[in-house]
């Protein structure tokens, strides 16, 4: 049995459009009752560990998709009670969906770079480090023409290898239907090309303008952002900014699992408009 956590949004979503249908293919969510009627849902909170024991019973691949947005201490107690129960459950194989390696820089990084470690540690689960490149959706929300048509980003000349995150759930599926054949692989999925605020701005026929990042600390913490995620916001403008995720460029394990060529940023984030 195959359980794929985190299915009310994002790539959890994209996840599970893939498999649903599917035999032997489970949800687990905090509210399974939203689950889509066509895949089979257990509760699963790691904020309430109780719940995982019942969760992960006779499952063999745990699809752990990443419980990221909180605090580092909070995500590290997810994910850490989610492998545990895991261990005890007699889980097989864990895979994992992580952070790209050259996301080292921005500030939600440690948690996954403790996932990773804690996985690697364990005496009884195989396991697969899917690491996520950002997202061309983000780069795209993140990058947006004001009314005025001027994208005021703080990104410098930096440019992101950003991802279409249909890609990364595409690939999320692909490992953990056939767990077997990649464990113990770390995957860096990063796009082939990178893109920055320039590049966003033709596409979307906007003048790009970029700002400082003191101004945009001070406007997004002047939004109705958390506390925690007003650094995360920055510090993701500025390690784009200063030129720590333009990626490799060419052709890499995104390619290679995908079996085609990714799609481009640009491309996913004109849609996005």
């Amino acid at each position: 049995m195959l359980l794929v956590t985190g299915v009310n949004g994002g790539l959890g979503t994209l996840v599970l459009e893939r498999l649903a249908g599917r035999e032997g293919v489970v949800a687990g969510s905090r509210t399974p009752e939203r689950v889509r009627a066509d895949v089979p849902a257990r509760l699963v909170d790691f904020d309430r560990p109780q719940t995982l024991a019942e969760a992960f019973k006779d499952v063999r691949t745990l699809l752990l998709i990443s419980a990221g947005a909180a605090e580092d201490d909070v995500v590290i107690a997810r994910h850490g009670a989610a492998i545990e129960a895991a261990e005890r459950a007699g889980v097989e194989h864990v895979v994992y969906t992580s952070l790209s390696g050259d996301g080292d820089h921005l500030p939600y990084a440690l948690a996954h770079r403790w996932t990773e470690r804690r996985l690697r540690a364990s005496a009884t689960l195989r396991w697969t480090v899917l690491r996520n490149g950002l997202y061309a959706e983000l780069l795209g929300a993140i990058a947006a023409p004001g009314p005025d048509g001027v994208i005021g980003a703080p990104l410098g000349d930096g440019k992101l290898a950003a991802v279409a995150r249909a890609d990364l759930a595409e690939v999320a599926v692909t490992v953990a239907l056939r767990p077997d054949e990649h464990a113990g692989r770390t995957y860096e999925l990063v796009g082939e090309r990178a893109v920055g605020g320039a590049e966003v701005a033709e596409a979307l026929g906007a003048e790009y303008r970029p700002g400082t990042l003191a101004e945009t600390r001070t406007a997004v913490a002047a939004s109705d952002a958390q506390a925690f995620q007003v650094p995360m916001v920055v510090g993701t403008y500025s390690a784009i900014a200063h030129g720590f995720l333009a990626g490799p460029g060419g052709p890499g394990d995104l390619a290679a699992l995908l079996g085609r060529e990714p799609r481009p940023a640009l491309e996913v984030i004109a849609e996005g408009r």
